[in-house]
């Protein structure tokens, strides 16, 4: 089994609400996804940061840190969809992440990680300077319609979920 079929299989048990196996194969896979994430090639250090959430391991932050680091558009984006599957009912992953995730969205050159940055912060807790950064984000004429699209429709989110202030 190579890690790409342990993460289907993870991911498959922790649907399935099997945590036991879970836990056992997290074990059984921390070194090679720890490994993977040092890779030289690009694709299997994609794969590692993907496998992150596949395997739930909210302990890894720090990995994943990292891949948000990386200098492969196609690794950032693979640490960003982790992020945003392990934030969905956790918002401390997208809390812990969220200055480099600001940093994403203001700076990366890839239009596809920009937006993946912006559908991360909506798992976050409504800060009001992530708020604001997406709503200049969402009236800057020069960005792509895309990325003005999600961040309008993310900064609405969070401003329904700050409530009335």
């Amino acid at each position: 089994m190579d890690l790409a079929q342990a993460a289907a299989l993870a991911d498959g048990y922790a649907a399935d609400g099997r945590e036991r196996e879970l836990a056992t194969l997290r074990g059984e896979w921390a070194d090679e996804v720890e490994a993977a994430a040092r890779s030289p090639d690009y694709r299997v250090r994609a794969l590692a940061y993907r496998s992150l959430a596949q395997f739930r391991y909210r302990q890894k932050l720090e990995l994943l840190r990292r891949g948000l680091e990386d200098e492969s558009p196609s690794c950032r984006g693979s640490a960003l969809v982790s992020i945003e599957r392990l934030s969905r009912d956790s918002p401390g992953v997208v809390n812990a992440v969220r200055p480099l995730l600001h940093k994403l969205l203001n700076a990366d050159g890839n239009q596809a990680v920009r937006r993946l940055a912006v559908v991360c912060l909506k798992n976050g807790s409504p800060q009001r300077e992530t708020i604001v950064l997406l709503q200049g984000l969402a009236e800057d004429d020069d960005a792509e319609r895309e990325l003005r699209e999600v961040a309008a429709k993310v900064a609405a989110q969070l401003k329904k979920k700050a409530g009335p202030r």
